[in-house]
């Protein structure tokens, strides 16, 4: 949402610099994003790869991890219906084309059990993380003490997603799956470690991008 607020700033007078942006708009490394703890250099570099740029709009001061962790930690151990953000990250006003990912979070009932869609690969970080081509998600258990209503577990999933309509990966499609992958990695450890889960909720300190 904020890039779309940021794209309608540009059309209003008096509020610009001379080139129609936003006085406060700033464009920023990878690793800056979504309160500077939350992209690693490697998932910075995955999101040229998934991007193709390395410089982004700067999140909003409240789209961060720990901002989502304290979310989280409030809502166990209600299951959420659907995902809520953690930070949106997009290319900088007048990139051709503008793109954007979400970032979310959700809480889940147990670890996950189904067969995934085949247009994921299965990778081994933490109770099971699904890599494609436009998303991924990584799904892990949190036992903390952060997480006082859920008796002190929880099993959380988060999720990288593109934005705007689907496009074709053609001949990239295991370079993009583990960038998704490495993104969600991630930002699932910044979350783990914020809501100081037991071994990091089982996650690698690296992320692992071999099929499981």
């Amino acid at each position: 949402m904020a890039g779309s607020l940021l794209l309608g700033a540009t059309g209003c007078g008096g509020d610009g610099d001379k080139n129609g942006l936003p006085k406060d708009y700033k464009v920023v490394a990878g690793t800056e994003l979504c309160g500077g703890n939350a992209i690693s250099a490697d998932a910075s570099k995955s999101l040229k790869v998934i991007t193709g740029s390395s410089r982004f709009e700067a999140s909003s001061k409240d789209s961060t991890v720990v901002e989502a962790a304290a979310n989280l930690a409030l809502a166990t151990p209600a299951l959420t219906s659907g995902s809520e953000d953690i930070c949106r990250v997009f290319t900088p006003i007048g990139s051709t084309p503008h793109f954007n990912l979400r970032v979310t979070w959700s809480l889940a009932e147990g670890a996950p059990n189904g067969t995934p869609s085949p247009k994921f690969t299965v990778l081994k970080m933490g109770e099971e993380t699904l890599a494609g081509t436009e998303k991924a998600y990584v799904f892990f258990a949190c036992r903390s003490d952060k997480l006082v209503g859920s008796l002190g577990e929880a099993h959380i999933v988060i999720g990288v997603e593109r934005g705007g309509m689907p496009r074709d990966p053609q001949d990239n499609v295991e370079a993009l799956k583990d960038a998704y992958a490495t993104v969600a990695h991630s930002y699932s450890l910044a979350m783990a470690k914020e809501l100081r889960c037991e071994k990091n909720g089982g996650l690698p300190a690296k992320p692992v991008l071999d099929p499981a």
